[in-house]
This record gives structure tokens, sequence and C-alpha cells, in this order.
């Protein structure tokens, strides 16, 4: 009768056991045999009670969001299945196993009863995709714990710890382990029954709003509406929370349910929906398979104790691997070693790490200056200075030194990959693993394929990335691989409209109204305006047909104006704190008069054109010559690396949203505005104007 329910009798007992692997997600199929199953145990005379349980899988991950949009989503709705469930007749128990998450939060919520053994996980997530809870976590969740409470798990998005559960009231007790789980669960069951207990008890929070100050709900927005940043979800679920606070329980469900299909609607989940299905894509590389055998990684070296080496090797301590760091002087060595020790030491008075575990991690890594203890290592990262020259000597040295088949891999954010390998006699060991800054927090990961790369180095590098918490997106080899070559045509637009009459307090502020963390010249005076004018070099012979390209930038890198570490950059700084600065105002009047720019009012809207929509056709052009393998690869790394806003899906997510034909005439018509600029610089993508040719909305290679 079933196929994804386990549906058995234990003497007065229902046991329902979901069975849809892997995380039993409430698709169409597993909703109609729950509700089927549900039905069954209604009325089977016999049954006093039931248990529902994960069949050997975590407990429920929530809705399958393949379906949002979709007919299949309708029959039966969840909503309507848990209202179903709530009415039972008969006490439930919800036993969590593993986690409860979203949807599975609300059936969890929907049975009168919950148990829960103690590593399990429980939350609703839905904000992440710019969703509500929509089957009744608005409404339940506050008259379980409170409203304030419930907004604020609703608008973090994060899970709690069973523990915490349990303390809140969501969860009415803790199993010995999850092995003891259905059982404790079947006799927590039995105990109701013995007691005539109600299939649905009281309501903690029955009234919710009562404790609430007055205005709680308009200070709360008042308060939170700079963080949210436009996004429609938060207020939608204060929405639903407050309707909780003031309206009966079937009154705030059908409201619910109206919110939730206004949010799904909303662009901007489906933008971060898209962001959802193209982390799962990301991993999926032609030819590489779950049979293709890995190379084992049992300890690493780090090349470069800095910031950067530092950061990197902390992923790998954190999770039990050791790492050998070497430098080249015990006092880099030291002054490294040191600052990984307080950056655990940070963690740990944060509450995130024991003291044990700080020394733990600490115990996994060690420093060297000799190259002859990389020998036994598997893995090697070079994180030094960005010179081709520097990488040749690393790359020459780890040729003579390192055993066999050790993969070695190289952190560079622009070089030349193939170019680095051609310094070893074993090219297809050598890869690039581009770890973003701080390395220790941040997620993302371009693993840069070489022409000569083994399938299975890079099925090791992918797997490994994931092992570390990293997202790992692979990229072929070109001048900055995907990140920093869309970052080029980015900033260049930025600098350029400087010297044409905008300022940077105007760029920057067109940038982060969007939604971007930070503008793209705070951002150049964050990482170092000598950085940028480092990495820039290779590009100097090709563009000095240009003589404004980054020409501002060149000059505040003279003057020795790096940014915040120096104290004035773009902007003037005091600490992290920043302000206009009139002389940068200045020197661009002065260089626009010698290269014979005519300055003039800059609109914000030509700001957002030209600084995104070359954002946007370079990541074209990327997708076009293969160094993405697809587009989502693309948004992830700049949603993920770059601060590009997630509920706008990244570059070309937003392209298609604002609609590709507008971005092609706009290009075609700052290129005609701007005479020789615009004809050398503003060349539409071969691909954008093929898709707008045939008549696409949607960004693909075929």
């Amino acid at each position: 009768m079933y196929t994804l329910i386990d549906y058995s009798l234990d003497n007065e007992l229902a046991l329902i056991g979901l069975g849809r692997a892997p995380v039993n997600a409430l698709g169409l199929t597993l909703r109609q045999e729950l509700q089927a199953a549900f039905r069954q145990a209604s009325a089977d005379p016999a049954v006093k009670a039931m248990v529902v349980y994960g069949r050997g899988l975590p407990f429920c991950a929530g809705a399958d969001i393949a379906e949002f949009g979709g007919a299949a989503f309708d029959a039966p709705a969840l909503p309507q299945l848990l209202i179903e469930l709530a009415g039972s007749a008969k006490p439930m128990v919800a036993a969590v196993g593993g986690l409860a998450l979203g949807g599975g939060l609300e059936l969890a919520m929907a049975c009168g009863y919950r148990i829960s053994e103690p590593k399990a996980r429980l939350g609703m997530p839905e904000i992440t995709l710019g969703l509500l809870p929509g089957a009744g976590g608005t409404q339940r969740l506050p008259r379980l714990i409170g409203a304030e409470t419930a907004l604020e798990t609703i608008l973090s998005g994060q899970p709690l710890r069973a523990e915490r559960a349990l303390e809140l009231g969501l969860v009415d007790r803790l199993t010995a382990s999850a092995e003891t789980l259905l059982d404790e669960a079947c006799a927590f069951a039995r105990e109701l029954v013995l007691a005539g207990a109600p299939a649905q008890p009281s309501a903690p929070h029955a009234a919710p709003g009562a404790d609430l100050p007055a205005n709680f709900f308009v200070d709360y927005t008042a308060r939170k509406s700079g963080q949210w940043k436009g996004q429609v979800a938060p207020h939608l679920a204060l929405e639903a929370v407050r309707i909780a606070c003031e309206q009966p329980l079937e009154i705030g469900l059908a409201r619910e349910e109206e919110l939730f299909k206004e949010a799904m609607d909303s662009p901007q989940s489906k933008a971060l929906r898209h962001l959802f299905f193209a982390e799962r894509e990301a991993g999926k590389v032609p030819g590489i398979d779950a049979s293709l055998p890995l190379r084992p990684i049992r300890k690493v070296a780090v090349i470069g104790a800095g910031t950067m080496g530092g950061g990197i090797a902390m992923n790998f301590a954190n999770i039990g691997m050791p790492v050998v760091l070497l430098e080249q002087k015990r006092e880099a060595l030291d002054r490294g070693l040191a600052q990984i020790r307080k950056n655990y030491e940070i963690s740990a008075k944060r509450g995130k790490l024991t003291q044990e575990q700080v020394e733990q991690r600490m115990a996994l890594l060690a420093g060297t200056l000799d190259y002859a203890d990389l020998a036994d290592a598997d893995l090697v990262i070079e994180a030094v200075f960005e010179s081709m020259e520097v990488k040749r000597q690393v790359f020459a040295t780890l040729d003579e030194v390192c055993k066999p088949g050790a993969i070695l891999a190289t952190n560079t954010s622009t070089l030349d990959v193939d170019q680095i390998a051609a310094f070893t006699r074993r090219p297809q060991d050598v890869i690039g693993l581009h770890f973003f800054s701080p390395a220790n927090v941040m997620r993302l990961l371009e693993v840069v394929r070489g022409k000569e790369t083994a399938l299975d180095v890079l099925a090791t590098a992918l797997k490994l990335g994931k092992q570390i918490g990293k997202l790992p997106v692979v990229s072929g080899v070109c001048y900055g691989f995907i990140g920093n070559r869309m970052l080029e045509p980015y900033a260049r637009e930025a600098h350029r409209l400087l010297l044409e009459g905008a300022t940077p307090a105007q760029i920057d502020r067109v940038l982060t109204d969007l939604g971007l963390n930070m503008g793209v010249l705070s951002m150049y005076d964050l990482v170092g305006i000598d950085v940028g004018y480092l990495i820039r070099t290779p590009l100097r012979e090709v563009l000095a047909r240009d003589p404004s390209y980054y020409r501002l930038a060149d000059e505040l890198y003279a003057l020795g104006r790096y940014g915040q570490k120096t104290g004035r950059g773009m902007y003037i700084y005091e600490g992290r704190e920043r302000q206009d600065d009139p002389e940068v105002l200045a020197m661009a009047e002065r260089l626009a008069a010698e290269l014979g720019i005519q300055r003039r009012e800059i609109s914000d809207q030509e700001i957002h054109d030209r600084c995104l929509f070359m954002l946007i056709n370079e990541g074209l052009q990327i997708l076009d010559e293969g160094i993405a393998l697809r587009a989502g690869d693309i948004d992830l790394v700049w949603t993920c690396g770059y601060g590009f806003p997630t509920w706008l899906g990244g570059p070309l997510h937003y392209a298609e949203h604002l609609g590709l034909e507008r971005v092609l005439n706009s290009i075609r018509q700052y290129r005609e505005q701007l005479g020789a600029y615009g004809e050398l610089w503003l060349q539409p993508a071969p691909l954008l104007e093929r898709l707008v040719a045939v008549g696409k909305t949607r960004i693909s290679k075929d």
C-alpha cells in the first residue's frame, strides 16, 4: 500500500515511519502517503496513539523545494495536511531524529507532542530562500515558545540545538541517545494513553502577544529594516507573527498561507531558490562520478604563514587533519602560529570552541623552515606573494621534495595556473585552490582546473573543499579566473566614472543601495590599493592604449595612500570610520583635465548600468569561453565571494530578471555615447548578442 511509509502496529500504537531518502523532504507522494497512514490509524479503533518518525533517516528536512510554484504543491498542500493532523482525535508523538527543519518542524508541531534525540537540530530556514514558514510555523511556534523568541528563530533561519529546544518548550523530552529514540517515543506515547492526555495539549503561550511591549512590531521593524536591505521575506514573516499575536489560530493560518504565496512568487525568493539549486549543481563536473578513485589526503602542508596561509591551515586543523606550515624566517612562522592561536582563542571566548578544542587544533599545526619536512604531505598549498617568479621558485622546489602523487596547489588569485604547473615535471598534479580572505571564514573556494590537471586531482579537491566546509566552484584558467576577472571591468567602470564626474560616495552608495555588502571603491580601500595595483601589473602592456585606465588609483598608490591600513585611500579613515576626501575629488578633476575627459553630472542609473552591466557582460564572456561550466557557478562565486546580494541571485540571474535585451541595449547605448572609451571597452559579449537575437530570456551556452 505504501512506498515511502513504513506503517506498523505495536499493540495500541501506530508507528508511521517516513522513508523518503535522503532527508524525508515532504514531496507530493510522501504527503499523500502520510495522509493515508494518518487516516488509517485514526480509523482503527485498536490504535490509541501514533508515533511519527524517520525510518533510518532524519525526521524531516522540510518541503520539496523543487515543487514550489508547481501544481503538485497543492495536492494535498502541506498546510492543509498539517491542519488535518493537528485535528487528530488521538495523541501523536513526533520522534525527532537528526533534524526537523522548515516543513519538518511544522510537521512536528502539528503533532501534539515532541521528543528529540540529543543531537538533533530544529529550525525554520525558510528565510534563507526568501520565504516564511507556510504550513503553520508562524502561528504554532509563537504559541509554543513565545512571540519574540519565535520571531527571532524564524528571522535568523538558524537551527536550535535539541537542548535549547527543550528549554524553550519546543520539544517535551530528550532521549538518552539517537539509538533509543523510537523506543522512548513509544514509551512516551503509552504514558499519554495511560494518562488520558488530550490529543492537543494547551499551548504554553495561548496568547503569544500578551507579554509584548506596546508598539513591539513597529519598533522591531524600525530597528531591523536597515539590516534587511530591501528584502521582502523578513517583513512578511514579521506580519505573520503579528497576526499570530492578534488573531485566532484559524485566521492566522489562512493569512500565513497568503503571505507565503506572496513570498514564493517574489523575484527575491526565485533568486534565492536559483542559488539553492546552483549549489547542488556546482559539484557536478563532466567525467567525475562516484566511481572515480580519489587520492588519499591525510596530511596537508601550507607554504606561507601570513593571514592567508594561516587561515587556510585552520580549515584543515578544524577537521582534525595535521598541517605543517612552512615559512622562510622563524619570526614570520612564530607570528603566524600566534595569530592562529589568537583566532581560536577568540572563538573560545565567544563560546564556539572549548579550550580543549583550541589545544587539540593547535596540536595539529606544526611549523617548519625546511622544505624537507613537506616530503610526506599529500596536499601542499602555496600561499606566498603574488609574483610569478616567486611561484616559480616555490613549485620548482616542491617538484624536488614532494612525494609522487602529492597534489600541488596554488592559491594564486590571478596568475596563470598552467604556467605555474609548467614549473614542475608533474603538471597533472597541479591545481589552483583560490581561497578568499579571511580563508578560515569565507565559504567560496575557486577550484582552478589547469589544462593538464588530472581528473582525480580535481575530484579530490572538490571533495576536500566540501569536507572543510567550503563551496567549491570549478574555473578554467584565465586572468583572474571567474571572480577577479569579472571584478576588473566592474571596478574599471567605477574608476572611470570618478574621472567623468561621480564621487566615490555616490558610486558606493548606488551599489550598497542595491544590496552589495560594500561599494567597489570602499572594497579596494579595505583590500588595499597597493594590492590592486600589483594585481593589475600583468595587464599594463595590454592596457596601455587607455591612459585613463585606473589612473586615479595609480596616483593614490604612488602617494602611499593604500586605503584603510594607511588611513587614506579613496576615503579618509579614523579606524574603520570613513569620510569623503576633498583631495580625491580635486585629483579626479585634475586628471580628467589632463586626459581630456569632459566632466558632467552622473546619474545613479548610469553608475548602476555601467558597473553592473559590464560585470554581467564579462560573466557571459567567461561562460561562453567555457571558463565557467554554467551560469549558476558564476552567480555562486559572486554571491559567496564578493558580497553580491543573494536575494538578487547573482549577476547573471539579475540580468535575466532585468531582461537580457535591456542589458544589451544599455551597453550599446553607452558604447556609442562614450566615444573612443566606449569603443575600446564597452563591447557586448557575443553570447549576450546571440541570446537576445533569438529571443532567449534565460542564460545558457547552448
